[in-house]
């Protein structure tokens, strides 16, 4: 089994516990993700499977839609309604008076490109260490800030003390972090309290399996696994002869005469495939002018 299987991850478990429980229900030995989600979220999770494992860099670096609930009126350390309290009530009267236009205002600024701070409670590393285990030992903790951007942020709900948001952002960035600044601009404080992961990159809901749907019936997984041939097909496919793709999966260079069919120039990172279609490593421009290198090899 090679290839994408995209599981819609249910609230509670981690990333790595759907990973465990995947690998136990199907027998795949080699099982890993493109993209963690904590344990408060569900959705997306695609899992990558055998030789898949080798192009999870490329598949986890794309573009995610959320669905996410924030909780006014309530920051915690961890940016979400899991952690512990460190204000609540505080900004009551300001969540009663907000109004529809006010919160759109605040939207704005959060459009686009900027610089984020990450949660003190997050996987970034601080001199080595990843943040959140200096967070539990009580350190100040403040992972430098990263570039992200937003291209779509709206407001799809607004009850009282809760907002819903539909976002679409770059890899990388934090919800939890969305929610806990959007709080401060509105002077009320806020936290993530429910957060659905709708698309990552290519992969939706209408293409996943419930993790309880695959432990009940592991034939599920092979029936929807995505093969590699049909994945990363916003590279281009170069279609090689059978001596091209027999030195493409030893690693070797691949020149303009291992090709099946003349091309113009190449891209900075292509797929190779042998001429049945089947792909056999993903490759960059080498060193020596008009020659291909398999930097990923996955046959």
């Amino acid at each position: 089994m090679n290839g994408v299987l995209v599981i819609d991850k249910p609230e509670g478990p981690t990333s790595h516990d759907v990973v465990v429980r995947v690998r136990r229900a199907t027998g795949v030995t080699r099982i890993g993700h493109t993209g963690t989600l904590d344990p408060i979220a569900s959705g997306v999770l695609v899992l990558v499977l055998g030789q898949a494992a080798r192009l999870a860099q490329f598949l986890g670096n794309t573009e995610k839609e959320y669905e996410a609930t924030i909780k006014l009126g309530l920051e915690t350390d961890t940016y979400d309604v899991t952690g512990r309290r460190i204000r609540h009530g505080e900004g009551s009267e300001l969540v009663e008076q907000l109004t529809r236009l006010h919160i759109e205002e605040v939207l704005q600024k959060f459009r686009g490109s900027y610089w984020q701070d990450p949660p003190p409670f997050s996987a970034k590393k601080i001199g080595g260490t990843r943040a959140y285990k200096l967070a539990r030992r009580g350190a100040p903790v403040q992972p430098p800030a990263a570039p992200v951007s937003v291209s779509r942020l709206d407001l799809a709900d607004f009850q009282r003390d809760q907002l819903t948001l539909r976002v679409t952002c770059s890899p990388g960035f934090y919800i939890r972090s969305l929610a806990h600044d959007v709080g401060r601009q509105l002077g009320t404080g806020a936290c993530l309290q429910r957060l659905r992961r709708l698309r990552s990159g290519e992969f939706a809901l209408d293409r996943a399996l419930s993790l309880e749907a695959v432990e009940q019936n592991p034939a599920v997984a092979r029936d929807c696994l995505m093969p590699m041939s049909g994945l990363l097909h916003s590279l281009p496919g170069l279609i090689l002869t059978t001596d091209g793709a027999r030195r493409a999966a030893r690693g070797n260079v691949i020149g303009r005469d291992h090709l099946a069919q003349p091309v113009g120039p190449w891209a900075a990172r292509v797929r190779l495939l042998d001429p049945e279609g089947q792909l056999i490593a993903i490759a960059e421009p080498a060193k020596e002018p008009g020659l291909l290198h398999p930097a990923v090899v996955v046959v």
